[in-house]
């Protein structure tokens, strides 16, 4: 699957985001749901971009099937609370990635051809950002980057 890469950090970090994310939907007045809890823990362990129909079928694969509704609207409550990110890189639907509450982040490749997607992190990008940032005098909450391109397979 296009987007579906496992994250290759320890399970520390993937819980700490779980905890994070459960407790932000308890401030917020959310239960703590088995939908819920479904989608925020395979978030927890994928290592870059899913679509909402990605993380359904993976749901469905392994048994926890709780209904493409569901993921959607877990999805919005998700991205409400600032938990994940909405990415449009192009695939002709949205693509969901959590936030790291320590801000670490990535950015983007896709294949334009056969539509996969690579995480991909610079710190000269981080800097330069930082420095335009600065140029211009407009704070940046937030950014993403994607390029987009062929990958080695499809040029």
């Amino acid at each position: 699957m296009p987007g579906a890469t496992v994250d290759p950090v320890g399970p520390n970090r993937h819980s700490a985001w779980v905890e994070h994310a459960i407790a932000a939907l308890a401030d917020a007045g959310y239960q703590r749901g088995g939908a819920r809890l479904a989608v925020i823990e395979l978030l927890a362990r994928q290592g870059c971009a899913m679509t909402a129909i990605e993380i359904d079928d993976r749901l469905r694969a392994t048994d926890q099937g709780i209904g493409r509704a569901s993921v959607y609207r877990t999805l919005e409550q998700l991205e409400e609370l600032k938990l994940v990110h909405r990415l449009e890189m192009g695939r002709g639907m949205a693509s969901y990635e959590r936030i790291e509450p320590s801000g670490e982040h990535h950015h983007h490749v896709v294949c334009e051809k056969c539509g996969r997607v690579e995480p991909f992190e610079d710190p000269g990008l981080e800097r330069a950002i930082g420095r335009l940032q600065g140029r211009v005098g407009f704070e940046v909450s937030e950014h993403e980057v994607v390029l987009r391109g062929r990958c080695p397979r499809c040029a």
